[in-house]
């Protein structure tokens, strides 16, 4: 039976939104993991708080206008009045929260550390199966593109990338690998083990077929 490897994302710090500041030359704002609450009788407004990078003038990320304050559950509206930090971050990292206030992430600004085991890829290679296969574990997107992951923890060059996408050696979701494809929590990335021996080995293989004849 084959081994499902786990290639974790974990992520440092949440975007930066590009937005300018009207209190000084900034045009970078950060998430500063509290929420806004202002109840009006029986309705609520619920903002995410950021600061100017530079001068710490705030805005506020418009969450829920004007609703009900039972159309939030009871377990949201806790964590909201607790500020919790992990559902800051799920705002924040949030493309539609983004499109509803009409703004712009700077997604570049995102730090991060891939977490996997650093098994050579030989011992990879000889293991049972056709196919090695990765599980993607990533919380927040943010553009992280798979193949660069897939160079990062298999210590693959662009060239020998680039060899393994062009000969079909890389599936995700049992579909060909894009470059353009971004990392996506569950995502399965399979890789032929032929293939890759194959171009890991080429020019080995090369000299071994030439000293034969």
């Amino acid at each position: 039976m084959s081994i499902e490897y786990i290639w974790e994302v974990k992520t440092q710090n949440t975007p930066l939104l590009k937005k300018k500041c009207n209190h000084c030359d900034s045009n970078r704002f950060q998430c500063s993991d509290k929420f806004r609450l202002n109840a009006q009788k029986k309705n609520i407004d619920v903002w995410l708080i950021y600061r100017c990078v530079k001068c710490s003038n705030r805005y506020n990320m418009t969450l829920f206008s004007r609703i009900r304050t039972e159309s939030i559950s009871k377990d949201i509206f806790n964590r909201l009045s607790e500020n919790d930090a992990d559902l800051a971050w799920e705002y924040a990292f949030s493309f539609e929260t983004r499109r509803k206030n009409n703004a712009e992430a700077d997604l570049d600004s995102v730090e991060y550390e891939i977490q996997f085991d650093k098994i050579p890829v030989e011992e990879m290679i000889a293991s049972d199966g056709e196919m090695l296969s990765f599980k993607i574990r990533c919380l927040f997107e943010f553009n992280l593109r798979l193949s660069t992951m897939i160079r990062t923890c298999l210590s693959l060059s662009s060239g020998k990338l680039n060899q393994l996408i062009e000969a079909n050696a890389i599936f995700v979701h049992e579909k060909p690998l894009q470059k353009k494809h971004k990392a996506r929590n569950g995502d399965i990335v399979q890789i032929h083990k032929g293939k890759l021996k194959n171009v890991l080995y080429r020019e080995e293989i090369q000299t071994e077929a030439i000293l034969r004849e």
